[in-house]
């Protein structure tokens, strides 16, 4: 049994799945809005926020050549950021691009993780801030792919009804 093909790699790919169907009508105008009266993470902060970790994921997995992480990038999306509602669609980069790094680095980590040993991903969690509660590579992939997405996602899933734009299946 290899940890990352039978236990990562099924949950995310459901994650990512999940992720492209919560798309589904919503439009490039509105990708980067936040409702009136409720500050939430929109569409774009999301996908650019959970678009940053697959290539962080990748150097922790021993893939570093697979990585493209995007510095532009960092500064509107790492952890600490915040949303800013954007009507004029010139703060964040445009919905397909967000959206098509998002699929592009997740498809890559996914797919790296179906050739990575078990002894990669049975290192020590190289961020010392989070190896309490996730002491290996292994465990800390896990959550980046799964509990982590799916957090995030699941603000969309909000968002989508507070827009008006209903579940999206």
């Amino acid at each position: 049994m290899s940890t990352a093909i039978d236990c990562i790699v099924p949950g995310a790919r459901i994650t990512r799945d999940y992720a492209e169907a919560l798309l589904k009508d919503i439009p490039p105008a509105q990708f980067a809005r936040i409702p009136k009266g409720v500050h939430t993470n929109h569409p774009a902060w999301v996908y650019g926020h959970l678009s940053v970790y697959p290539d962080r994921v990748l150097q922790f997995i021993g893939r570093p050549e697979l990585a493209k992480p995007r510095a532009d990038f960092d500064p509107l999306f790492e952890n600490k950021t915040q949303p800013k509602d954007d009507p004029g669609q010139s703060i964040y980069p445009p919905m397909a691009e967000i959206t098509g790094h998002y699929f592009d680095r997740t498809d890559a980590v996914i797919d790296a993780l179906c050739s990575t040993p078990d002894s990669a991903l049975d290192q020590p969690n190289p961020i010392e801030q989070m190896a309490d509660r996730f002491p290996t590579v292994g465990a800390m992939t896990n959550f980046m792919l799964g509990a982590h997405s799916m957090m995030h996602l699941g603000q969309i899933s909000t968002w989508r009804r507070v827009m008006g734009l209903g579940p999206c299946m």
